[in-house]
């Protein structure tokens, strides 16, 4: 059992083999011609599958068909609301209809009851206002509050902010304390100056609160410019500072 070794000692002596030509004279099979060249056409290389071209720059959405989805049975209404944020000198932003907004959640593959899609726009709105409201604050800092324009944005759910990691981080460490719930969505805001044509970005977390007693949902959202420039820099320190004078003040 085992490994076995092979020995040479009582081997039997090899018998000669009858007499033959040294020299093998059968002819090699030729392999068939083949040009030189592959005209195999390369893999293709992965893409994204939606076309960025197709893409309003100015909200980075694609447009939004007022036609109803496949498989809809409510009928939703197509008229959109106009909102009270310039966009330009002459012109405001419209929020989209309900259809539209149903579309979109279609896109992107979340189901939602149409009946209560309705309810979603108007809390939709409400919330752009809200965090327009608080854009303006930060501008009175610089008397600009009444002449911005939002001039584009870009909604990016999924993204976390540093600023939202951050108290993720907190509420990890003191979750008695902090709230442990990331931001349900984010958008950044790129609000000009239309006195000076400065543009400044603006970061805004949407939260989830505890409802109220009868059950009505409650948001918060934190707005604050984007520590992308000196100036923004400046005026977070300022805030910051303003809100713990404040706090201190009111625990005296």
């Amino acid at each position: 059992m085992g490994q076995t070794t092979s020995r040479a000692d009582h081997a039997q002596p090899l018998q000669p083999s009858s007499s033959a030509c040294p020299v093998p004279h059968v002819e090699p099979v030729a392999a068939p011609a083949k040009c030189p060249i592959p005209h195999d056409p390369p893999p293709k290389q992965a893409q994204c599958p939606i076309d960025h071209q197709a893409l309003n720059p100015l909200n980075q959405m694609p447009s939004l068909a007022q036609t109803p989805a496949q498989n809809q049975t409510v009928n939703l209404p197509v008229s959109r609301t106009e909102s009270s944020i310039p966009r330009d000198q002459s012109a405001k932003w419209e929020y989209p209809s309900p259809q539209q907004f149903y579309n979109a959640l279609v896109r992107k593959g979340w189901e939602t009851p149409e009946e209560h899609v309705e309810t979603m726009v108007e809390i939709h709105n409400f919330l752009n206002e809200e965090a327009w409201e608080e854009v303006k604050k930060w501008e009175n800092r610089h008397d600009s509050a009444s002449d911005i324009q939002l001039a584009r944005f870009k909604g990016r759910p999924g993204e976390l902010s540093p600023k939202a990691r951050m108290w993720m981080f907190a509420g990890w460490l003191l979750p008695s304390r902090f709230n442990t719930e990331p931001p349900f969505d984010r958008h950044d805001w790129i609000v000009r100056r239309a006195k000076t044509g400065e543009e400044v970005r603006y970061v805004i977390d949407y939260y989830s609160a505890p409802p109220e007693p009868d059950g009505s949902p409650v948001f918060s959202l934190d707005v604050r410019p984007a520590l992308d420039s000196i100036g923004s820099v400046k005026d977070r320190i300022a805030a910051a500072t303003e809100d713990a004078w404040a706090s201190f003040r009111t625990s005296k």
